[in-house]
């Protein structure tokens, strides 16, 4: 069922247009990622969500009525969303009453405050905070403080912007695992906005990725990151190779296609003389020294162009009549005796490659 619905927003600050014509719906219990570049319009359109700013235009539905119109039914809202900022604001006062905040204002006996904050300060890993004055607190103290106080009224939706962007790696893991944990639990709606593509792959059903205003595309984190729709969203989801070609033929779905006068096997349902882009993730490539024997349709000679170690990975840049990038442990680098000037044999299957039209 959608608890949340918007239709064609727009939003325009001064002279520039942050939201350009934004449509999607939430469904109950999903976690919803938003990802796109710094400037995209992901905090604009979660302050939308949250009904701190009203739109230039378009409407937002919330549990079927539209709420964009009206102060009560925007204020109703306000009451059933939880939101944490990137840069959360804490009172000058203790964590316990801090996160206690909302529930006084609900007017929760002090038994039941007292109970509710102690486990939500818990889950959050701030057992033992409650008597810290929350503004003497880490950043990403801060941040588990801010999410405690979203998550306590128990919200039918809660609006997450870049909630882990202060955290280090152990806390992150456990904030990640409560965040999962009270959706499926409590069927909480989140919505999350991070710049962190692994992150909205771990954690979200559904995500929308957000380019100059535009919400360019909706799907499951494999569609986003393996299906592209189009070159900003795969070059923003780390498909380094992005190919053209031009189709020569098609037998029952399997097209044949001249990439810089090699040929490029793909599964596409395309024409001969069809103008294409080829979209090929580096992790897809398979490198040896030497041509193997593989069920895979796609198999080049070429030579190292670079080498680049990143912690336990390795990229390598090669020139097989064509720019490719393969992505391969430091390990296997080392082992193989990679080094620029040296031959190397890439393959990679067919169905690897997603193609779509120039």
């Amino acid at each position: 069922m959608s608890i949340m619905q918007v239709i064609d927003l727009h939003q325009r600050h001064g002279s520039r247009e942050t939201l350009k014509g934004v449509s999607f719906s939430l469904e109950q219990g999903e976690v919803f990622g938003i990802i796109g570049p710094t400037g995209s319009g992901k905090t604009t359109l979660l302050r939308l969500l949250d009904q701190i700013e009203v739109p230039s235009s378009g409407r937002v539905y919330f549990e079927g009525r539209d709420v964009t119109g009206s102060p009560r039914l925007r204020s109703e809202l306000r009451r059933k969303v939880g939101m944490v900022l990137q840069k959360p604001v804490v009172f000058d006062a203790s964590v316990y009453d801090n996160v206690a905040f909302p529930l006084r204002l609900r007017r929760y006996s002090r038994k039941v405050v007292h109970g509710k904050v102690d486990t939500m300060l818990n889950a959050v890993g701030l057992d033992g905070y409650q008597r810290r004055n929350a503004r003497t607190l880490s950043g990403g103290e801060t941040q588990k403080v801010a999410l405690a106080r979203a998550l306590i009224t128990n919200p039918q939706a809660l609006l997450l912007d870049e909630p882990t962007a202060n955290l280090d790696p152990v806390s992150l893991k456990t904030i990640e695992e409560f965040i999962l944990r009270f959706s499926r639990e409590n069927g909480t709606t989140i919505v999350i906005a991070t710049h962190e593509m692994a992150q909205g792959q771990r954690l979200a059903d559904r995500i929308g990725v957000i380019m100059e205003g535009q919400l360019v595309q909706i799907g499951k984190p494999s569609e986003i990151f393996y299906a592209p729709s189009d070159i900003r969203v795969a070059r923003f989801v780390g498909v380094e190779n992005i190919l053209e070609g031009r189709v020569t033929s098609n037998r029952e779905g399997l097209v044949h296609l001249d990439v810089h006068g090699r040929a490029v096997e793909a599964i596409a349902n395309r024409h001969p003389g069809d103008e294409l882009h080829l979209f090929i993730r580096p992790e897809d490539v398979v490198l040896s020294l030497s041509e193997a024997s593989t069920s895979a349709r796609n198999s080049f000679s070429g030579q190292i162009a670079g080498l680049a170690m990143s912690g336990p990975l390795a990229r390598v840049h090669l020139d097989c009549g064509f720019p490719l990038v393969a992505l391969i442990t430091r390990q296997s680098a080392e082992d193989l005796g990679l080094q620029v000037g040296k031959q190397a044999h890439v393959s990679f299957k067919a169905t690897a490659v997603h193609v779509i039209g120039q």
